[in-house]
């Protein structure tokens, strides 16, 4: 299959740039079919990038040699400054769209394998997933493409968000791997990503792409090659290092292709090459691309009060669908300024937000604030105390039934007389949801032996010396009789305690070895 090569070179390279375009379409609607236009030559002309321009990268031999030596891998990036990318003197004329203006950043060596034509196959012969899945991408894909321009780092990274999730920020691995580019909850906090009661930025669209660019550019600044760099983001970079040495001591390539690797890993970079070559030559795939404008989907605007998801909605005049697809992290249906400082709106809408929140400066935003759990109470007496029904506590806290709020624990409730501020930012960004079952007690019978106290039948038992006097009405210093009988209150079960947002804890990663992104793929 002929195949069209994307590399630097001094002298100006014609690319046809064929792209299938499709009338564009409301944010919630699909692009209308058409036939696809032929493609146009667009003259680019790049400039090389010489040694003299470009500090030495680590290499996989270096990588090798470091852990051979016992060094830390990541101190290799202190040792040089990493050009991700070469500088590109583009066309005279802008993109006309956004799969433009990624094929003219593309800087990837190219993959050349049966797998690749493989996974081109795949994709090509599902023209509907594809378009489904490029239209999802719509809000998200200007963002990070200036993203990875900004960082001077290759644009088929744009494409990754594809292979990782469907560019669905709201998607959730069987490894719980979360948001468009699957972050697992170590990885996420490892890369500052918050996740509490109120909110999981590993789906935010701002918070999770610079989460992503960090990991890969220090993965690149590790292997100094982008397609074992990958292979970490998605194997983890000291599984590929430890593959690398063992490569080394057989005197094996070290590259991708020659690695021993799980399947998984296997077919990453493949994917991603073949949705590059799709994208590349949407005709000869016979694949429909939709028309992605080449500006701003979106615009960040500040929040300085907190105030309620359905308010911010009808202030900007969007949908609830919509303002959750570009503000997928908040789980609350409260926006909290001190930990949410900005929210994303379309364009257009952010103007009409910001003229009618004006306008509402001295009214309620919020009828939801944070309050925390002197003790360990029950739901039912939470409610009671705050003044609001059982049944809606449980539903915007998530508490199961039969499950206790332990002490310390933050709950979403109504505000109102005592409680009508805004949440703290202590609170906004460390609120935990601690459960544990409710203690249901049984009635047992025990026999005190010859020289037995309420003292050392209490300990044999795990009780306390006044409960066992209490449950028999008798005073702690009562003496007992061999074989008197005794009742004692004991748990019908162990209780156990449950920590939301329940995510799989560990101590803090060490610098030199991120935690492992995920092991499972995402359900598409």
């Amino acid at each position: 299959m002929a195949r069209r090569t994307w590399a630097a070179g001094s002298l100006a390279l014609t690319l046809l740039l064929g792209a299938c375009a499709t009338a564009p379409s409301p944010i919630t609607g699909s692009p209308a079919p058409g036939p696809a236009p032929a493609p146009v030559p667009v003259p680019v002309v790049q400039a090389p990038a010489t040694s003299a321009q470009r500090p030495p990268t680590p290499n996989s031999e270096a990588v090798v040699q470091a852990l051979a030596e016992g060094e830390q891998s990541s101190s290799l990036i202190e040792d040089s400054v990493v050009e991700l990318k070469p500088r590109s003197r583009l066309a005279l004329t802008p993109p006309r769209d956004i799969w433009e203006r990624i094929r003219r950043g593309f800087a990837m060596p190219d993959l050349e394998n049966d797998l690749v034509r493989n996974r081109e196959q795949w994709y090509a012969g599902r023209p509907d997933y594809m378009l489904r899945m490029t239209e999802r991408s719509r809000p998200y894909l200007f963002h990070v493409v200036e993203e990875l321009e900004r960082r001077n780092m290759p644009t088929e990274l744009a494409l990754l968000p594809f292979i990782e999730s469907a560019f669905n920020p709201q998607a959730v691995s069987s490894a719980k791997a979360a948001g468009m580019w699957q972050f697992m909850p170590a990885t996420g906090k490892y890369f500052d990503l918050k996740q509490n009661l109120f909110r999981d930025d590993r789906r935010d669209v701002l918070e999770s792409t610079r989460a992503a660019l960090d990991y890969l550019q220090k993965l690149y600044g590790m292997f100094g090659d982008w397609h074992l760099a990958l292979a970490a983001y998605n194997w983890g970079e000291g599984s590929v290092g430890r593959a690398l040495a063992r490569n080394k001591a057989l005197g094996k390539p070290l590259t991708y292709s020659d690695l021993i690797m799980p399947n998984e890993t296997r077919y990453y970079v493949p994917k991603l090459q073949a949705v590059k070559n799709i994208v590349a030559q949407p005709e000869f795939f016979n694949t429909q691309l939709p028309l992605i404008q080449n500006h701003p989907y979106f615009k960040s605007v500040p929040i300085e009060r907190d105030i309620d998801v359905a308010v911010a909605v009808k202030l900007a005049s969007v949908s609830l669908n919509d303002f959750k697809a570009l503000n997928p992290s908040m789980k609350r249906p409260v926006i909290l300024a001190a930990g949410t400082p900005q929210i994303l709106l379309p364009w257009d809408n952010a103007t009409v937000f910001e003229r009618n929140l004006q306008a509402h400066a001295n009214r309620p935003l919020a009828t939801w604030t944070a309050w925390q759990a002197p003790r360990t109470m029950k739901a039912e007496e939470v409610a009671q105390q705050l003044g609001m029904p059982v049944e809606q506590l449980r539903s915007v806290n998530d508490i199961p039934p039969r499950m206790m709020i332990t002490a310390g624990s933050t709950l979403l409730v109504h505000r109102k007389g005592q409680l009508d501020n805004d949440v703290t930012e202590h609170l906004a960004d460390n609120g935990q949801l601690g459960l544990a079952p409710e203690m249901v007690l049984k009635r047992i019978l025990v026999k005190a032996r010859k020289g037995d106290s309420l003292a050392s039948l209490a300990a044999r038992h795990g009780v306390s010396e006044a409960n066992m006097a209490a449950w028999n009405k008798l005073k702690v210093n009562t003496h007992l009789a061999s074989g008197q009988t005794l009742t004692l209150l004991v748990p019908s079960q162990g209780a156990r305690r449950v920590t939301r947002p329940s995510s799989a804890k560990s101590d803090p990663p060490k610098p030199a070895q991120t935690p492992r992104k995920k092991t499972n793929k995402t359900a598409r």
